[in-house]
């Protein structure tokens, strides 16, 4: 408690009283730093503190970082509002106003900033939310319209199918068994080199079932519920702002706000880059905002954003062999759906898709075995036992994609040659 506690204060004090400026990386620079120091604390001869106080700090991590994005994205906004009202004195162009959310960031005291810290809604497993769609749920009427137990009731029904399917593969292939010495000892390279799929079908059944019942909770709540004309996004809430609804006319409600991961989509779709847009997506929406957008350098921002994402999970290899291998998958998978998926069409387009679709769960299954195994120890042993199959793989294919699109675009070029060599014979 006293972990939270101190994080709150320091980061509540930083958001108010630091300049607007920079509070919003001083606080980035603390609470993960603070996060960093948490884990670590077995290092330095303490018990390490239980799960749960873990998941609290991730979120708390979010939200109060986060908050300090959102009071320095209003004093920029309201700063670009005072140097548009001088410039309408000469033009008499009509010029923006600050919003209610906006202006209640640049009012923050230490009590709402608790409130919003340790509210019970998404306080252990998320979503994360903004302070803008904690305080609408309070101060605006659509929790009270929105059907919030029909919301909740329609995520409860999938929940005992992920949770059953959870605990009958877990009984079959536990993840255990990838650690004993018989799995290495008495069982082929092909087995162990198949094994990391059931294993992400567990962790995947895992955090379907959590998720949605983290998302359970705010529906219950009407925490992020919205007219469906706000179009609202994951973690950003309404992409239109006016709120205005016609009275005689029956309105929609969602909880877009709060969907935190579309399964069926994650499953179904047929690349990995596709797949990543579709998990956990409240907590990537805080990355594309926060370290992504932000992040100086566009030629290193993807590799900052997942490091970033790695050092927020924990402070195991495993996360960052896992996070960090995405990158370095991504651009073969780019490089083959340009070469052949791309153009093709009928028959062959939905075998490539299929082969495509196969590639993405093997890549994801692959690099999520290190998530789940954590060591370095145990990870180097694992992907030693099957000679590393899937980097080697990789960089099989990609050096083989460069050279068939080296002879893609020389082959082109000779035949652009020839054609305009063709037409001036015959001018």
């Amino acid at each position: 408690m006293l972990h939270m506690l101190f994080c709150y204060l320091v980061s509540a004090l930083l958001i108010i009283y630091a300049s607007r400026k920079i509070c919003h990386l001083a606080c980035f620079g603390f609470m993960f730093g603070y996060l960093f120091f948490f884990r670590s604390l077995s290092l330095l001869g303490y018990d390490s503190p239980p799960g749960h106080t873990n998941m609290i700090q991730m979120i708390l991590t979010l939200k109060l970082v986060g908050l300090a994005f959102e009071v320095n994205n209003a004093y920029t906004k309201g700063k670009t509002i005072d140097e548009s009202k001088k410039a309408s004195i000469e033009t008499d162009k009509p010029v923006a106003v600050m919003s209610d959310s906006d202006r209640a960031l640049l009012k923050l005291d230490m009590l709402d900033i608790f409130h919003y810290s340790f509210n019970y809604v998404g306080v252990l497993t998320g979503p994360y939310i903004t302070f803008k769609t904690y305080r609408d749920a309070i101060y605006l009427p659509f929790s009270g319209k929105a059907d919030c137990v029909g919301a909740t009731v329609e995520k409860m029904k999938v929940i005992p199918l992920y949770a059953g399917l959870f605990l009958l593969v877990s009984y079959i292939w536990p993840l255990g068994y990838a650690t004993s010495g018989e799995f290495y000892e008495d069982r082929s390279f092909f087995y162990r080199l198949m094994y990391v799929w059931p294993t992400f079908f567990i962790f995947r059944m895992r955090i379907y079932t959590g998720i949605l019942l983290s998302e359970c909770v705010c529906t219950m709540a009407g925490v992020g519920a919205y007219p469906k004309l706000c179009a609202s996004k994951p973690g950003h809430g309404p992409s239109k702002e006016d709120y205005t609804t016609d009275e005689s006319t029956a309105v929609e409600y969602d909880f877009e706000t709060v969907r935190n991961i579309d399964v069926i989509n994650t499953e179904r779709c047929w690349t990995f880059r596709e797949a990543m847009k579709y998990w956990n997506m409240c907590v990537q929406y805080w990355m594309a905002m926060y370290v992504y957008k932000r992040f100086p350098s566009k030629k290193y921002r993807t590799l900052a954003t997942l490091a970033v994402s790695a050092i927020w999970h924990g402070v195991y290899a495993g996360y960052y062999f896992c996070i960090c291998g995405a990158p370095f998958y991504l651009p073969i998978e780019d490089l083959y759906v340009k070469l052949f998926i791309k153009d093709a069409t009928g028959q062959k387009r939905t075998v490539l898709n299929v082969l495509c679709w196969i590639s993405k769960f093997f890549a994801f299954s692959y690099l999520g075995i290190a998530f789940l195994l954590l060591t370095v120890d145990k990870i180097w042993y694992y992907y030693s036992s099957v000679y590393h199959f899937g980097y080697v793989l990789w960089i099989v294919l990609y050096g083989a994609g460069v050279l068939i699109m080296k002879q893609r675009k020389a082959k082109a070029k000779l035949e652009a040659k020839a054609q305009q060599e063709t037409s001036s014979k015959q001018d």
